[in-house]
């Protein structure tokens, strides 16, 4: 019984690997073949294996400058919520005052919220400060999504910490900012590199406010990617290329916090 059982899960668990790991492998193959391939025939490998398309990503500015543009506006976005995030999760998890819990629904509100909803406000408040087509623009239109989920992970996290440390520092003469980047930041360093991975994902992936908000200068390649139809017709190849490409800064991101994803999900904060 327990051997067939044994076997059920794993042909179970071969499917799923084949079912969730086929979209990514068709998409590199792509990456290699040609468009008149692509269009003309159906082939598990590349017949007429090509660099090319990588090659034009890699020399285009038009492609290039979307992933530097979507890293700077990723890393701000990321320090910037992770910054604000810390001592807000903090005082939820430590203190106790008069609307906390109503504070605290109110900011998972905001995450839930559609991007769309914050469009036209964002838009009419850059235009009028002189922030569009900024990567500054970008990244704080995003803490408004990334800086509650931060909040709510790290909460969680140092909900899990015991008190006493905190007043036994205290007590040993350690001033608060030394206590807490010396002590209770190394505890908590799993809910940092969740929070982290979290907002570092959304603000890579999110199109709408990344596509609106901006024009030429800080451009994403999630919006270069939705522009690629020519008089030709739609360019695969290339985009396909595009598309491993940006797999990859997440799956490298993935790979680093991996650990600390684990612990989330089994502190229910994931």
């Amino acid at each position: 019984m327990d051997n067939r059982r044994f076997k059920k899960r794993t042909l179970f668990l071969i499917a799923y690997l084949i079912f969730a790991l086929l979209p990514i492998y068709w998409m590199v193959n792509m990456s290699f073949k040609t468009n008149q391939e692509i269009l003309s025939s159906f082939t598990l490998w590349p017949a007429d294996f090509t660099w090319a398309n990588y090659k034009t990503i890699f020399t285009d500015p038009s492609w290039y400058s979307g992933y530097i543009n979507s890293l700077i506006y990723v890393a701000i976005n990321t320090v910037i919520s992770l910054t604000v995030a810390l001592p807000a999760a903090y005082a939820f998890s430590r203190y106790r005052f008069l609307g906390d819990k109503h504070v605290f629904f109110w900011l998972l509100t905001n995450r839930m919220t559609p991007p769309a909803v914050f469009l036209l406000p964002f838009f009419q408040l850059y235009t009028t400060m002189g922030l569009m087509d900024t990567h500054i623009a970008v990244a704080m239109a995003h803490l408004l999504f990334n800086v509650p989920l931060a909040v709510w992970i790290l909460e969680g996290f140092m909900s899990g910490i015991p008190r006493e440390i905190d007043e036994t520092a205290y007590i040993d003469g350690y001033s608060f900012p030394r206590f807490f980047f010396t002590i209770f930041l190394p505890l908590i360093k799993a809910g940092v590199g969740v929070a982290a991975f979290f907002c570092f994902m959304f603000s890579w992936v999110e199109l709408l406010l990344a596509r609106t908000l901006t024009s030429v200068n800080a451009k994403p390649i999630v919006a270069t990617m939705t522009r690629t139809v020519s008089a030709s017709g739609m360019d695969w190849a290339t985009l396909a290329a595009a598309g491993v490409l940006t797999i990859v800064p997440g799956a490298i991101v993935i790979w680093f916090v991996r650990h600390y994803i684990a612990k989330g999900f089994a502190m229910g904060r994931v």
